[in-house]
């Protein structure tokens, strides 16, 4: 008998080919969507995980590990941000803006790296 295991990275090479400001975008803005439009939370932080999973991996091929974790941390802040703010400006304006801020910084920090 032979055991398989399939990691995430497996089942998502597609994750090799996304634009990471694009896949920061799509999460915040889709997971936020999805909870509110169905009422599962839990079914929203699953789109905005794989998002940030497939944002992390394009950002880490492109600009480097550091910068990668350094925008995977501006993408999970901005979520959690984005309750706060709501509170003041409404949900979808706070959405809105969480995701400009990070999609601004992925497109400033998340460059390529210049070759030596």
């Amino acid at each position: 008998t032979r055991t398989y295991t399939l990691s995430l990275h497996d089942a998502l090479p597609i994750s090799m080919k996304i634009c990471p400001t694009l896949a920061s975008a799509a999460g915040l803005l889709g997971g936020y969507k999805v909870a509110s439009t169905t009422g599962n939370r839990p079914l929203g932080g699953a789109v905005l995980g794989l998002a940030g999973f497939i944002a992390f991996k394009n950002w880490k091929r492109k600009a480097g590990v550091g910068r990668a974790t350094f925008l995977t941390g501006v993408y999970l802040s901005a979520f959690g941000y984005s309750h706060s703010l709501a509170k003041k400006i409404g949900a979808w304006p706070a959405v809105y803006t969480v995701t400009g801020v990070t999609a601004l910084l992925s497109l400033i920090v998340g460059r390529k790296r210049k070759q030596k």
